[in-house]
């Protein structure tokens, strides 16, 4: 058999296979979206109804079923044409397992509860945007989620308790919203492993809850909220966390002198509370890449050793009575 022969074989037995990978209704599917969303310039691509589905901007198919089980739509364009809301059809991809509105300022409204039906979601993102309203029960639906991101959006209303019976929920941004109230006693119940927590830059309230020295979190962000009382909870000898930012909620009260912190911890966080007591030796143990308990109301010498001394004056300023390197001397 001649090369040539065996070229045109391929050209035309194999080609025709590779142009419908697409399964037909994911392409309706997704072709609705577009419409939906007013033909945004951002999805150009989903154009010619000649062209592969799976080979389009912002789409990715599994391998075998060839079924859509990624789509991220995202735009850093400014002054974008793009403007509208999440719409009904996004249910109309059934297999998706992972589901991103990124950078959207113009995607407005609430959450569409038609995302409930996508019950393969193991990864939902929507931040940047401007989406409002509470945040939905609906998600509750979703059991598969690990990890949900409604961060720098607009959402009120208060945290649902309900996120804690998610049972494979491994990291949880609601981060940089309007939310108010309490942080729920319920997140120190979670059913799955303990997720990270980044809460910072809303209006919580409130005592953290005591239930969340149950968890064994990696990551909390808490900071930029008004939040009072002990933080104690949050550490131990028996913790594995990595970063705990509490700053400026400017009513954290509590003694820093006996804490005990995990091995683990790396970067600490407490600037602008009224953490009292002094710096306890122990901290001379850590591998901190990052330390700041500026604005508190800590005394003592800082302890010499470790990586104390490598931070500058300004993550111990404007303490009560706090000295020694990097600060002036005790007298």
């Amino acid at each position: 058999m001649s090369t040539m022969f065996r070229m045109c074989f391929l050209l035309i037995f194999i080609s025709p296979a590779l142009a419908v990978l697409c399964n037909p209704a994911d392409k309706k599917a997704l072709l609705q979206l577009k419409q939906d969303l007013n033909n945004p310039y951002l999805l150009a691509s989903w154009d010619p109804p000649d062209s592969d589905c799976c080979y389009w901007d912002t789409v990715t198919c599994d391998r075998k079923t060839h079924r859509i089980i990624s789509l991220t739509i995202f735009d850093n364009v400014p002054f974008s044409n793009f403007s509208a809301q999440i719409p009904p059809s996004i249910a109309n991809l059934p297999y998706l397992q992972s589901l991103e509105f990124h950078k959207l300022p113009n995607l407005t409204g609430p959450l569409q509860p038609a995302i409930a039906k996508l019950t393969q979601l193991t990864f939902l993102r929507i931040s940047w945007t401007n989406i409002s309203g509470p945040v939905p029960s609906f998600l509750a639906q979703l059991k598969n989620l690990t990890y949900l991101d409604l961060s720098f959006n607009n959402l009120s209303g208060t945290i649902p308790s309900f996120l804690s019976q998610m049972p494979n929920l491994g990291t949880l941004h609601l981060d940089r919203n309007h939310l108010t109230g309490s942080i729920p006693e319920s997140f120190g119940y979670f059913k799955g492993s303990s997720p990270g927590f980044y809460l910072s830059h809303n209006n919580l309230s409130g005592h953290i809850p005591k239930s969340l020295n149950n968890l064994n979190l990696t990551f909390i962000d808490l900071s930029r909220n008004n939040l009072e009382g002990d933080a104690s909870m949050l550490f131990g000898s028996n913790k594995t966390v990595l970063t705990v930012d509490l700053s400026r909620n400017h009513r954290l009260a509590f003694n820093l002198s006996n804490m005990v912190f995990p091995s683990s911890l790396t970067s600490l966080d407490l600037n602008h509370n009224k953490v009292h007591g002094g710096l306890p030796q122990e901290l001379t143990e850590l591998n901190l890449e990052y330390l700041n308990v500026s604005y508190n109301s800590l005394c003592g010498e800082i302890p010499v050793g470790g990586k104390l001394q490598s931070f500058d004056i300004y993550s111990y300023l404007h303490n009560k009575c706090l000295c020694g390197s990097p600060l002036p001397p005790c007298t």
